[in-house]
């Protein structure tokens, strides 16, 4: 048995669903930061993302890389128009906007299982052959995956860094009040940071579309690992999210290598739990988004 095989493989594979966690993850804290609102219906949003996908290349025979920038057009549009239409009243209301979420997820999710049925369906491979990277063969679809991930989240940054409105939207998750009297336009921000976040889950499972099944339940689990991130990396804080997805991923890969799907969940989750003790404000902490 070749190990160095076995577990550079495992490392890829980590990598990639490591930044796939870290999408979500990331968008999942801007909703939560911009609205101080849990989104129950993230996963959803990742799942129309990977429909939109699927549709967009199977059915319209369009290029994957602008069937993904497609997707994510239309997803930052319609969770800004979920955002304003529906959970404006409920900004910063953090109980009832996550009921409203719960309810925004079960009518997301039965649309999809009335258009697209309840069996799974998949992708042709976005890119043909493979690659050796450090003695490690690795599919060239995989490799399309992890540098437009990397892209994304580099664009994301600058973004937010680099840019007059990302500025102010990261004003707005530190402190609304304060950046109102800054001068900041606190309410154009709310559907901005929403439709952003929403795009990053869309992104996601526009990237996963290719290389795993899709359906309409596929959401469920990615929320759960998404969420699991949050807590993990410190709720609001953008680079603890990119350390623990990126750890997750990895664990979860080398797990599975020696131990049975449901065993190698259960240990994540203990790991987690311990991590939690370990570090109760997060690996980082509240950072800066």
């Amino acid at each position: 048995m070749d190990w160095h095989l076995l577990l550079g493989q495992a490392t890829v594979n980590g990598l990639v669903v490591g930044l796939l966690y870290l999408l979500m993850a990331v968008g999942f804290t801007l909703v939560f930061g911009v609205m101080r609102m849990v989104n129950f219906a993230h996963g959803e949003f990742y799942m129309l993302g990977a429909f939109a996908a699927y549709t967009l290349v199977v059915h319209l025979a369009l290029p994957f890389l602008l069937a993904v920038a497609l997707s994510v057009v239309l997803a930052i549009v319609f969770g800004s128009l979920v955002e304003w239409l529906i959970l404006k009243p409920f900004r910063k209301d953090e109980l009832n906007g996550m009921i409203v979420t719960i309810g925004i997820a079960l009518i997301l999710q039965n649309l999809a299982l009335m258009v697209f049925g309840p069996d799974p369906v998949s992708m042709p491979p976005i890119a043909e052959g493979s690659s050796t990277v450090l003695g490690v063969t690795v599919a060239n679809s995989r490799l399309t995956v992890v540098g437009f991930a990397i892209v994304v989240l580099l664009l994301l940054y600058a973004f937010l860094r680099h840019s007059a409105m990302g500025r102010g939207l990261r004003a707005v998750v530190e402190d609304a009040d304060i950046a109102a009297i800054q001068g900041v336009r606190s309410r154009l921000y709310y559907p901005l940071g929403f439709g952003i976040g929403i795009g990053l889950a869309a992104i996601a499972g526009a990237l996963m579309a290719p290389l795993f099944s899709v359906s309409p339940f596929m959401g469920q689990t990615p929320l759960l690992k998404a969420f699991m991130v949050v807590i993990l990396g410190g709720l609001g804080s953008i680079p603890g999210a990119a350390i623990a997805g990126l750890c997750l991923g990895l664990l979860e890969s080398y797990s599975s290598l020696f131990l049975s799907s449901s065993t190698a969940d259960m240990l994540i989750f203990i790991l987690v739990v311990v991590g939690m003790l370990v570090f109760p404000r997060g690996l980082i902490g509240k950072g800066e988004a």
